[in-house]
Formats: C-alpha cells, sequence, structure tokens
C-alpha cells in the first residue's frame, strides 16, 4: 500500500502531526475517514492492476462504481463505523476490506 495512507493508529498520529505542524487542524478521526476510502481504492486498483473503480463513501458506506459509473459495490462496516473498526483493530479491518475487494473484482 501506498506510504501516504495511513494504516495504523500510530500511522494516523503521525499524520496528525505533519497537519499540526503546517497549521492546520485535524482530528484522528477524519484522518481515519478519509484513510478507509482511500485503503480500499488502493486495494482496488491493486487488484484490477490499474484505476477502473472508484471508491465514493454515502454516509459510513463505501459505494464501489465501475468505469462507466454503475454501481459494482458496496462496503459497509463490520461494526458500528469504520473509525471503530479502524481504531479497534486496523488490520482485521484492511483484511475485511480485501475480502471485500476479492467479492467486487471476483463478482464480474
Amino acid at each position: 500500500m501506498s506510504e501516504y495512507i495511513p494504516e495504523n493508529m500510530e500511522e494516523v498520529a503521525v499524520r496528525v502531526a505533519k497537519y499540526q505542524v503546517h497549521g492546520e487542524k485535524v482530528t484522528p478521526e477524519e484522518v481515519i475517514e478519509q484513510a478507509v476510502p482511500d485503503i480500499l481504492q488502493a486495494l482496488l486498483d491493486e487488484a484490477l492492476e490499474g484505476c477502473y473503480d472508484e471508491v465514493k463513501r454515502d454516509g459510513d458506506k463505501l459505494i464501489v462504481t465501475d468505469v462507466m459509473g454503475e454501481q459494482v459495490g458496496v462496503v459497509t462496516p463490520k461494526g458500528k463505523s469504520f473509525v471503530d473498526d479502524f481504531k479497534t483493530d486496523s488490520d482485521s479491518l484492511i483484511n475485511y476490506l480485501e475480502a471485500q475487494v476479492a467479492h467486487i473484482v471476483g463478482g464480474r
């Protein structure tokens, strides 16, 4: 995955600190809210060997659309929210997202 996408709480803390150094106020939750769709996007790009699908956030769901703009998948959190899932066990969340990508990509 990209070094620019935080994959655990330590990396989230580093990202928050970097924003603060530049005078921007951001919470760990805001960083996680951006990281989760970015992780899913990176996993899709890797699985498809290119950027063919797009991930968009719709509330606490992630909507996956193909190159034609058709919805090909919806990913929901395992628990209450993606933020809670990430905070509880980011590795488990990433494994879950990988499984969702396999389901979305394999279903075509």
